[in-house]
């Protein structure tokens, strides 16, 4: 029986590690010859290799327009096409208001914002030109959702990708280019590991608590796993949701309701 995705080339920013892995894993298993698109080159290959003959490893640097166009033109070069771009690279700060430095938020929206969508357009001008359509999925995050006092720039950052997603995703579909997202809850994956140190840091506690506390406040009962994101990947990706458009599903455990 062929998977979802047969025949189908993916490009997975971020995908060497966490939930850009699993999506990677979950791809491939539906068909799909997937690109491993990540900044850290050996950690992408390592990927790629555990993933098999259906994945190879991709050098990108979303804050690099050169690196977004010479990855895009290097899984065109060996995969004939690119059919899927999940857009998942992004990066994690938090700090009082008032001691958010330029440094800080200049970072966080040249990777979340600024990097997503460019990569989303030279996606898009690649679906284009190829006339078959697309998908384009864009990771935000239920902080996109709403203010929380200490994470201001990371969650304008992701309210900024829901709104991206909206306005690329009514524009696009003109040419049969869908463009959705996808909004985790808070995730158990390395770079939660960092957002639990800057908790314990500014609201003094242990290492791990604020971790164990956010895992107790989910409705389903813990923390997402990677894993837990792949189903909606694959359903964006796939044929299933051809009538969905501009949407961002949220799958957090029923952290929020929108």
């Amino acid at each position: 029986m062929a998977g979802k995705l047969e025949g189908k080339t993916a490009m997975v920013t971020g995908g060497a590690r966490g939930i850009g892995r699993a999506v990677c894993e979950g791809y491939a298993l539906e068909g799909a010859r997937v690109a491993v698109a990540d900044v850290d080159v050996p950690e992408a290959e390592a990927t790629a290799r555990a993933i098999g003959p259906a994945a190879f490893a991709v050098r990108l640097d979303v804050t690099r327009q050169e690196s977004i166009d010479e990855a895009i033109s290097a899984i065109v070069a060996r995969a004939g096409g690119l059919d899927v771009l999940v857009n998942n690279a992004a990066v994690f700060d938090l700090a009082p208001v008032v001691e958010i430095t330029r440094e800080s938020f200049d970072r966080v929206f040249a990777v979340n914002v600024k990097g997503l969508f460019f990569t989303l357009q030279a996606g898009a001008r690649q679906m284009i030109r190829q006339g078959r359509g697309g998908k384009i999925i864009n990771f935000a995050s239920q902080a996109g959702r709403r203010g929380e006092p200490l994470v201001l720039v990371y969650c304008a950052s992701k309210a900024a990708v829901i709104s991206i997603t909206q306005s690329a995703g009514l524009a696009l579909i003109k040419d049969r280019i869908n463009v959705n997202g996808i909004s985790p809850g808070v995730v158990d994956t390395p770079m939660w590991d960092q957002v639990d140190a800057l908790f314990a840091r500014y609201e003094h506690l242990p290492i791990g608590e604020k971790k164990r506390l956010v895992g107790l406040g989910v409705p389903y009962g813990r923390m997402g796993l990677p894993e837990d994101h792949v189903g909606a990947a694959v359903f964006l990706a796939s044929s299933d949701s051809d009538y969905v458009v501009a949407q961002t599903l949220n799958v957090d455990g029923g952290q929020w309701m929108s």
